[in-house]
């Protein structure tokens, strides 16, 4: 590793520990992310020619452009995709579309509603994905659930939930969606495996945690809420299946029309935007909070921390997959290992929760060829295990997935708590589904 390299490593590791260390510093994420990503990129200047070739006569501005542009380019489809989500879970639950789901939810006992947001988050992670999901939970929490301190550890649980859900199912969870498209596991292959050790790595979270709540909720405002809908109970009903509906058509609409992801939230975005104008417009009478609740407004509520957080943490993933630094990171987990699959994805799930799951999920395909039998086929052992673990791994750290960043956004819990309260708890779910994988491939699966 050149001196230029590890000094952009290091200026990565120590901007990483800012980020973990922000309920002490009290610099806001975001502000230290975006002077990570900046720093990368421009020690990465120094000397191009190490990490892009060619030599003095290379047109260095025109492939450095194009370099930083196709980094760019790939960080701004999750962006949108990433405000487009938020903005139409806001538009529908500010519309009242939740409201018959919180009434399903609703109980009087904390732990009952633990493992109705458990099961919930689960099943709708696997069918839209973890990110979605995620924010949709997370305003049916802020509704039911009143006391903050209670709604961290929902909320914690709702991000375990949420990637692990997404881990077993094809349109679950990015990197899985990566595998399945590229051909390394199959659809019927990965859920019929993987579903279990998933299922395993959220009921032993969701069990302890339990434990953590007596008594029953708070109630206080919620009637409330819910009794100054300015829309019919059918125009909610409307809005609730126009906008679900629209985000699980999203990975049908990618199939049919290989468009990225983000164009499909914009499509369904559009649609709902304009059916709400449209049920507005022929109101007769509106009240004054009417006009709030219209997507032109409901845009301004959109956490840009978090989307700003994004931008940096991925530029500057970007930067050290240019320089080759996780190229070399497989390959050192790969002697390490000694070849052992699940130690390496093992490992690789726990790097995951430190960067971000997509360059090494990416770097393991181009490190790792497909090959004919074996552990290494087609739905063989590695890939297989690969999608649990940078999945489910994602969980270990709250900035560890994208589920994990949002949540963190959206109710404000900071790298310390999450690191004392839920890692512990999150790891042993992680490991118990590796272990129940590894039982399944050795005394039940071929």
């Amino acid at each position: 590793m050149s001196t230029l390299t590890l000094a952009i490593v290091i200026t990565f590791v120590v901007g990483y520990a800012c980020i973990a260390l922000e309920s002490f510093t009290k610099v806001n994420k975001a502000a230290i992310a975006l002077l990570m990503f900046v720093l990368c990129w421009t020690l990465f200047m120094i000397d191009p020619l190490q990490y892009l070739g060619g030599d003095a006569s290379t047109d260095l501005q025109e492939v450095i452009t194009a370099v930083i542009e196709n980094h760019l380019g790939e960080t701004a489809t999750t962006l949108f995709f990433l405000m487009g989500a938020m903005t139409i879970v806001e538009v529908i639950d500010q519309n009242g579309g939740f409201n018959f789901v919180r009434r399903a939810l609703r109980t009087t006992s904390k732990r009952k509603l633990l493992w109705r947001i458990a099961f919930l988050t689960f099943i709708m992670s696997a069918v839209l994905d973890n990110l979605t999901t995620s924010i949709i939970m997370i305003m049916l929490l802020r509704k039911l659930v009143p006391d903050h301190e209670d709604r961290l550890i929902y909320a914690a649980l709702v991000v375990i939930a949420a990637n692990s859900g997404g881990a077993f199912s094809p349109i679950g969870d990015v990197t899985t969606i990566m595998l399945w498209n590229s051909g390394f596991v199959t659809s019927m292959g990965v859920i019929s495996e993987i579903l279990l050790p998933s299922l395993v790595s959220m009921l032993i979270p969701a069990f302890i945690m339990q434990y953590w709540f007596k008594g029953d909720l708070l109630t206080t405002g919620v009637a409330k809420e819910e009794a100054i809908e300015e829309l019919t109970e059918r125009e909610r009903q409307a809005v609730l299946v126009i906008g679900v509906g629209g985000l699980m058509f999203v990975p049908a609409f990618h199939s049919m029309t290989e468009l990225p992801p983000f164009m499909g939230i914009m499509l369904v975005l559009g649609v709902l935007w304009m059916i709400t104008e449209l049920f507005y417009t022929t109101k007769k009478v509106r009240s004054k909070g009417s006009s709030k609740k219209r997507v032109t407004n409901l845009l301004s509520r959109i956490d840009m921390a978090t989307i700003m957080f994004f931008l940096g943490i991925l530029m500057a993933v970007g930067c050290l997959q240019q320089t080759g630094v996780l190229a070399m990171l497989g390959d050192w987990l790969d002697g390490v290992s000694g070849g052992n699959h699940y130690v390496v994805t093992g490992l690789i799930g726990i790097i995951s929760s430190i960067v971000d799951n997509v360059p090494l999920v990416a770097g393991c395909m181009g490190m790792y060829p497909i090959a004919p039998v074996g552990d290494m086929a087609v739905d063989g052992i590695f890939w297989q295990l690969l999608a649990y673990c940078a999945g489910v791994g994602g969980s270990l750290l709250i900035i560890g997935s994208a589920a994990g960043v949002v949540v963190m956004g959206l109710e404000k819990i900071t790298f310390g708590w999450y690191l004392k309260r839920i890692t512990w708890v999150a790891f042993v779910g992680y490991i118990a589904g590796i272990v129940c994988y590894w039982f399944m491939r050795t005394f039940i699966l071929p």
